[in-house]
């Protein structure tokens, strides 16, 4: 084998190390934002861990996230929630875009387990 082909599945192989790399580094990031906007735009009533256990969330009888009602919620009722509101929550179409609001229902899914 050649310097040149040997070279060339060196930079093959490194190539698709970096694509598999970022494949899975690319959902952490989604989680890791999702979970900045929810610190920013949800955790004062819906808690850290999304269980509602706090003074806003008590007075304004927020659900835990793994409350039945919320639960048996489709994720696109509950993106529905959050794009447009609901009762006193307020829609968040206008400062989330429709991807970050699709990774928040994961992320509050995730506070339900």
């Amino acid at each position: 084998m050649t310097n040149a082909k040997i070279r060339m599945m060196g930079i093959t192989v490194t190539a698709t190390v970096l694509v598999a790399a970022n494949l899975l580094i690319a959902p952490a990031r989604s989680e890791d934002k999702s979970a900045v906007l929810y610190k920013q735009k949800c955790a004062a009533c819906h808690g850290a861990d999304g269980k509602a256990d706090t003074p806003t969330g008590k007075a304004m009888k927020v659900r835990g996230f793994a409350d039945p009602a919320v639960a048996k919620m489709s994720d696109d009722d509950l993106a529905g929630v959050i794009d447009k509101g609901k009762g006193k929550m307020p829609g968040y179409s206008k400062s989330m875009k429709p991807d970050e609001i699709k990774a928040m229902v994961a992320f509050v899914r995730s506070l339900a387990k």
